[in-house]
């Protein structure tokens, strides 16, 4: 092999691990079975959330783990792999991938890694059944209000009162 395709390689690599260091979250899925639309379809899901895809060769993600946090996926590098990757919400690529793993068999997710630390399985699956950021946030304002409009009828109602009694 020469120089110039080692060093191209080299930076493969090196890319790859900027990716994998700057992420949220990865989620290793094999791909196989999947028509062209329904990859295209999977990928404008995830780019919509602002999650990218992408087709890695197994020995690039090898070598780009080797060393690091998340060896163990190692063994999930076998056969077709893409990877999603999150620089912002570490949930979305479970979310996104398990739904449409639910509705297309061929879509299997093999591992990853979810806030810096490699996942099992159940517990990829268990980030993708857990409620999104921006319906923890409504939750949460719904949460707020509820004292808030206690406060308020107490309130008026004690402003009432002093009003029928003038």
């Amino acid at each position: 092999m020469s120089e110039a395709a080692i060093a191209k390689k080299a930076e493969i690599v090196k890319q790859t691990i900027d990716m994998l260091n700057a992420a949220q979250s990865a989620i290793v899925v094999d791909y196989r079975g999947l028509t062209v639309a329904e990859v295209t379809d999977l990928r404008k899901q995830l780019r919509d959330a602002g999650v990218q895809m992408s087709v890695i060769k197994n020995k690039i993600l090898d070598r780009a783990v080797e060393g690091t946090d998340y060896e163990d996926l190692r063994s999930t590098f076998v056969g077709p792999t893409a990877v999603a990757f999150s620089d912002e919400d570490p949930i979305a690529p479970a979310k996104i991938l398990k739904k449409f793993a639910d509705d297309h068999d061929a879509l299997e997710i093999k591992g990853g890694f979810i806030e810096k630390s490699v996942k099992t399985l159940d517990e990829i699956n268990e980030y993708a059944n857990m409620p999104g950021r921006e319906e923890l946030l409504s939750m949460l304002a719904s949460a707020l209000q509820d004292p808030m409009r206690k406060i308020a009828r107490a309130v008026k109602a004690i402003a009432d009162k002093e009003d029928e009694a003038a």
